[in-house]
């Protein structure tokens, strides 16, 4: 075991899904294999306008062949395991090469900063994603939502102790829980919508500093939603409990559906914004995935 980076491409020509799968050809074969249970970090090119840089980390399941397209592989990313991070990393910080295995005996970038697939060490890994999941100032919880509970001690690269591989180690279990998941996920969602409900288009700031606002997963953790940010959209409290119970939907255009099952369907139209449609983000991986909203029309809308 041990961890990689994987580079990918929002415009891949590869059958790349990152929550879900990794395609690759077989010269590449044992490094990937060489991930196996691991995590791996996910890297936009820096030559790819708009770059996200360092943009994700996901764990391993398994390494099939792929049924599809003969001589390529597929890595296989354990479900629940993906997660984007909250700040993009870039390539070079004001220090240098963040991912300093990319560099030779001389201090240069070797032809390793090319590679599809490469190892990545422990001390490297752990400075990525630190950066990734940094919060400085953490998203607050919304009115009467435990913070003890939702801010527990996490990612800070401000320690007092020795760097050691436990602490490496015990960060990358963190990556598993729920609590830290659903907190850097918030954050996650109110960053790209700036805190404005989609369906509403309120933007409601209370006194303590606080989002009216919840990060709202299109296709629910419960099964299977990946926490990344093409599942995620920001819903004030009523949109959300009548999203998740199906009274209201989206179309893949993003137009909002009221359920013909509501039994105030007036009076949830006059919640709607006057474009009666989702004011989601502009870029192109923020916006919700169409795969995740026809998830959510076909399983939980009711029609």
């Amino acid at each position: 075991m041990g961890f990689g980076v994987f580079i990918h491409r929002t415009d891949s020509i590869y059958d790349d899904s990152p929550a879900e799968q990794y395609q690759f050809p077989s010269q590449y074969l044992g490094r990937v294999q060489a991930c196996l249970s691991d995590w791996v970090i996910y890297y936009e090119p820096r030559k790819v306008a708009a770059t996200r840089g360092y943009f994700a980390v996901a764990k391993v399941a398994q390494v099939i062949s792929d049924p599809k397209t003969p001589g390529m592989y597929l890595a296989l990313i354990e479900p629940g395991s993906y997660l984007d991070f909250v700040n993009a990393v870039p390539f070079n910080g004001p220090d240098g090469v963040i991912e300093r295995g990319v560099l030779n005996e001389e201090g240069r970038i070797s032809g390793r900063a090319q590679a599809a697939v490469r190892p990545v060490s422990a001390a490297d890994f752990n400075r990525i994603l630190s950066l990734g999941l940094a919060e400085d100032q953490p998203e607050l919880p919304r009115s009467g939502e435990p913070i003890e509970t939702l801010l527990p001690s996490g990612f800070s690269d401000r320690v007092q102790v020795p760097f050691m591989v436990e602490q490496e180690r015990d960060r990358v279990m963190q990556l598993s829980s729920r609590i830290v998941r659903n907190r850097l996920f918030r954050r996650l969602v109110l960053q790209a919508y700036d805190k404005r409900c989609a369906i509403t288009g309120l933007k409601l700031i209370n006194g303590g500093g606080r989002a009216e606002v919840d990060a709202a997963h299109i296709r629910p953790v419960e099964a299977n939603g990946p926490d990344i940010l093409s599942n995620g959209i920001a819903l004030s409290g009523t949109a959300h409990w009548m999203f998740d119970r199906g009274l209201i939907g989206l179309s893949d255009d993003l137009e909002i559906l009221v359920s013909r099952h509501a039994n105030d369907r007036n009076s949830i139209q006059g919640l709607i914004n006057k474009t009666g449609r989702a004011i989601v983000p502009s870029g192109i991986v923020e916006r919700p995935h169409p795969q995740f909203i026809h998830w959510h029309r076909e399983n939980t809308f009711k029609h």
